[in-house]
């Protein structure tokens, strides 16, 4: 066993939320979590992690490349991997910039993108849109939230992972923590394999190296909306679907949060390369402007 793998069993918690029909009525401490422990449904980081170190995936877990490793290997395979934490505006901004600093990407290389992931119901007839006034293949209703999906080299993904840990405050809020709120917002994170990679292990080391501000808890689809913790997802069994055109490089959710006209336009500039953004209804009112 290695020296991070005893560090994260012996002191961090991974909570694996029970399902119920009801509504969520209340963010959990950190004390009723680790109380709850103790029932069938939840399960601990320290088990959760253990159950990872069988033959087999602890030889991955050993092996795989250390982030201060992985710059040396520039031919790393691609993958895809998304990143929910609140509104998809501002997180897609903060990863575009991520993609520029970590990987050196320049705009026409950019591949984080506004999408939906994590509902049960994937896509309808072909479709994830946002509301809108036809009802059609609504996300909220699918069960989906809003996530940065992307495409980037795997022994680069501590460094996204830190990034997204990053986005919370110090008390382990994301930004519209108290504003946007419900399913649709909640936070999530999509790697192959979900609980079973080890890509699952350092995203869990790259929040303690953050400040250990994030509980993780396994997704099963359609999860409900929990302050300070967020779901692992298995991009195989809960991929992402791009949003649509409008909602790409869009300025951010706060007031005085606009990007540069550079930015704003990267969503054109792909449609013209012919990227398809799809066919959802343009809005609720066909504006195709901050959701209208």
């Amino acid at each position: 066993m290695t020296m991070v793998t005893s560090f994260l069993l012996s002191s961090l918690l991974l909570i694996v939320l029970p399902q119920s029909a009801g509504a969520w009525s209340g963010r959990p401490t950190s004390s009723s979590l680790r109380k709850n422990a103790a029932s069938e449904d939840v399960a601990t980081r320290r088990s959760f992690l253990a159950g990872l170190a069988t033959a087999s995936t602890l030889a991955s877990i050993t092996s795989y490349p250390s982030p201060a490793s992985a710059a040396a290997n520039s031919d790393e395979e691609l993958i895809d991997v998304y990143f929910g934490c609140g509104c998809f505006w501002h997180v897609q901004h903060e990863f575009v910039e991520a993609e520029r600093k970590i990987l050196g990407r320049s705009d026409d290389q950019i591949t984080s993108r506004a999408a939906y992931a994590g509902g049960k119901a994937a896509a309808l007839d072909g479709k994830v849109c946002y509301h809108n006034a036809a009802n059609i293949a609504d996300y909220g209703k699918l069960g989906h939230a809003e996530v940065v999906s992307m495409k980037i080299p795997s022994n680069k993904f501590y460094d996204f992972a830190v990034e997204y840990c990053k986005l919370f405050d110090k008390d382990g809020f994301r930004p519209d923590q108290f504003g946007d709120r419900g399913t649709e917002y909640r936070n999530l994170v999509g790697i192959p394999g979900g609980k079973n990679s080890p890509l699952a292990e350092l995203l869990v080391k790259a929040s303690v190296a953050t400040g250990d501000k994030l509980d993780f808890a396994v997704g099963r689809g359609d999860d409900r909306d929990v302050a300070k913790v967020s779901f692992i997802m298995d991009t195989r069994e809960y991929p992402s679907f791009i949003a649509e055109q409008y909602h790409q490089f869009h300025d951010g959710f706060n007031w005085g949060e606009d990007y540069p006209n550079s930015y704003n336009s990267l969503a054109a500039s792909f449609a013209k390369k012919g990227e398809d953004f799809g066919k959802c209804p343009n809005g609720m009112l066909g504006v195709g402007v901050g959701g209208l």
